[in-house]
């Protein structure tokens, strides 16, 4: 639990990679740069949030595997992919691939439950099945089986000049162990349940709390994962926050930076929506001045990894000063020194 003087053990962010649906290649190419730019700032970490009919990365697991050729340190993370549209089956062939190709750099982090505007197109995505989908942790335990090498064949040998494996090929050992699941208070406990990692975010549900203070319920939702955990002593839990340090920021960036936060202040004020969904405020400043918030936290003081995420709507440049100032500043405040 990271106070003042004690170090933070790992470093990363997240980001959604924006670009333009007219001209899309160069917003991936930004982001290419991005996780290189990383890399050279010694971050231990780089996650990729997942969007659909979006202009976000629709498919983090082929962008890292470009960037597992564009680095040889840095983890490459998911957070997270939505299994709601995957197949387990070829979703862990990807999986493993990518992690073989990055020489085992990979951290796939994943969730569940009906995919986000779902009705719009359910029946492009599963034409006969979308009203028998099974949106379930169930389709977890299928990947976690998968990427473990369990059988999903009956068959294995040869006929004629190709052989056939019982299990999903390629087989990358020890990628199953490091799958991150992330959800509220029910899913910690779960993700504890499996010895899967757990992966908490700037957004929170409030339903089963009592408290409607975002930093409160984090804590509980962190505390509960740790308790329910089959092996404690590998218990991993990283914390994503939306954080912009302005150490190195020109004024103009500050400004934006600054009614940035501030629009969408009103919606951390209170539970929003039909889930009762909480969001923690942006923390804009100095990386002392945010540095200070943190240890205040109570959810930060409860991990030592973390995955700070990037605004959206930002340009490369703005995003380049805000990691820059998170591992030049922020990281040092926190204890974190860059991997070599």
């Amino acid at each position: 639990m990271p106070r003042p003087g004690e170090p933070l053990r790992n470093l990363g962010f997240l980001t959604i990679g924006v670009f333009d649906g007219a001209d899309p290649g160069p917003g991936h190419e930004s982001l290419l740069r991005t996780i290189e730019l990383a890399e050279d700032l010694g971050y231990d970490s780089v996650w990729l949030r997942n969007r659909h009919l979006q202009f976000g990365v629709s498919s983090p697991v082929a962008v890292l595997a470009a960037a597992s050729q564009r680095t040889s340190r840095i983890q490459l993370g998911t957070a997270v992919i939505p299994l709601g549209l995957e197949n387990p089956f070829r979703l862990a062939e990807d999986l493993a691939t990518v992690d073989l190709l990055s020489h085992g750099r990979l951290q796939p982090g994943v969730s569940v439950g009906t995919p986000m505007r779902y009705d719009s197109f359910r029946t492009a995505l599963y034409p006969e099945t979308h009203d028998v989908e099974n949106f379930t942790k169930d389709r977890v335990l299928r990947l976690l089986a998968y990427l473990r090498g369990e059988p999903v064949s009956d068959f294995e040998g040869v006929e004629g000049i190709e052989t056939w494996s019982r299990t999903v090929q390629p087989h990358s050992a020890g990628l199953a162990e490091r799958v991150w699941y992330g959800g509220g208070l029910e899913s910690a406990v779960w993700a504890g349940q499996q010895g899967v990692n757990y992966l908490t975010s700037s957004v929170v549900t409030t339903a089963a709390s009592s408290s409607t203070d975002f930093a409160t319920i984090q804590a509980e939702q962190i505390d509960a994962y740790r308790a329910a955990h089959v092996a404690p002593g590998r218990a991993r839990v990283s914390q994503g926050l939306v954080v912009i340090p302005t150490d190195t920021a020109t004024p103009e960036q500050v400004r934006m930076y600054t009614a940035y936060a501030e629009s969408r202040f009103a919606r951390t004020l209170a539970p929003q929506g039909p889930r009762k969904m909480l969001f923690a405020p942006d923390l804009v400043g100095t990386s002392e001045q945010i540095a200070e918030a943190l240890y205040a936290h109570a959810g930060f003081q409860r991990v030592d990894e973390v995955a700070f995420a990037l605004p959206f709507s930002f340009s490369e440049p703005d995003y380049r000063q805000i990691i820059g100032d998170i591992a030049t500043h922020l990281g040092p405040a926190l204890g974190w020194s860059p991997a070599s």
